[in-house]
């Protein structure tokens, strides 16, 4: 219905590749070629650079880039109005969300929303809360979920689930011999951390500040870049570290990890929802509405 043209464009202007552009686009990569030729005939500019092996968008190709996500967005947003005539809802969602979130709460409840609504297509895009943020701020995403909320004004933050940031070790930790240490006890104990950009990492500092520690005066062992790894690592040292309590229940009802309480220093969360300022429609709302409703289902 629309120009594909633009959409090869679009395409090739994310992967800065003809080949994974073809293969996403599912078409070959001479079929490609031949529409991003076409668009620089139209307009009798360059639209890519070839700078060695690698390609770039040139100057032209920039600006071009800038308009067709607004297109995009218009596209989407046309096929959900237009769609909603004949009750049927498709389309192709392109959500992030952090780590953490991906892992252990989105995957039974978009299980749960593709069998309502088979003909959107979900695609989920996973990384730390800086990562998604900056994948919204630069349309590769159209909705995300993250951990804690920053001040970006370029963002709009709606609240989804409550969590809590717990520490916790291996129940066989040889250095811990009570269950609630003070605040200012976590500058002697070796400690796991997510990595920097983590929104983790991000409520953890707050949470300290408040008490009067800095990240600098804490005994860090080692930081890592998952949750799953932070898990394993604890297995097998007498290390602390702080995570998600939605990431440990597992691990906690095996009795493979514990929780050491902090006085008087709970952490509390919330996951937010992430989309650009402006108004909120389409599918990006349609999913928010299904997980604010079925997350406690």
């Amino acid at each position: 219905m629309f120009d594909f043209r633009l959409k090869v464009f679009y395409t090739v202007a994310r992967r800065l590749n003809f080949t994974k552009a073809a293969e996403e686009l599912l078409i070959s990569q001479p079929a490609v070629t031949k529409h991003i030729k076409e668009l620089e005939s139209a307009f009798n500019l360059a639209l890519f650079d070839r700078k060695g092996n690698k390609v770039v968008l040139s100057p032209a190709g920039e600006v071009l880039l800038k308009h067709t996500e607004d297109i995009m967005d218009i596209y989407r947003q046309i096929e959900f109005d237009l769609n909603q005539f004949n009750q049927t809802l498709k389309g192709v969602l392109h959500i992030g969300s952090s780590t953490s979130i991906t892992q252990y709460i989105l995957p039974p409840l978009l299980a749960r929303f593709h069998s309502i609504h088979q003909d959107v297509k979900v695609e989920l895009l996973s990384g730390n809360s800086e990562q998604i943020e900056q994948a919204l701020l630069n349309k590769s995403i159209e909705l995300g979920v993250v951990e804690g909320k920053s001040k970006r004004r370029e963002i709009h933050y709606t609240p989804f689930l409550k969590d809590e940031i717990v520490l916790v070790c291996s129940s066989k930790n040889h250095l811990i011999k009570k269950e609630e240490i003070r605040p200012e006890e976590l500058k002697n104990i070796p400690l796991l951390l997510r990595e920097p950009g983590s929104g983790t990492l991000e409520v953890i500092a707050n949470a300290l500040k408040e008490k009067g520690i800095r990240l600098a005066d804490l005994k860090i062992e080692m930081q890592l870049g998952s949750t799953e790894a932070i898990k394993s690592y604890l297995q097998h040292s007498d290390c602390m570290a702080f995570l998600s309590l939605h990431a440990v229940l597992k691990e906690l009802e095996g009795n493979e990890l514990k929780i050491i309480e902090i006085k008087k220093m709970p952490i509390p969360r919330h996951f937010y929802f992430i989309t650009p300022q402006g108004p909120e429609g389409g599918l990006p709302a349609l999913l928010i509405q299904f997980l604010i409703r079925n997350h406690k289902l």
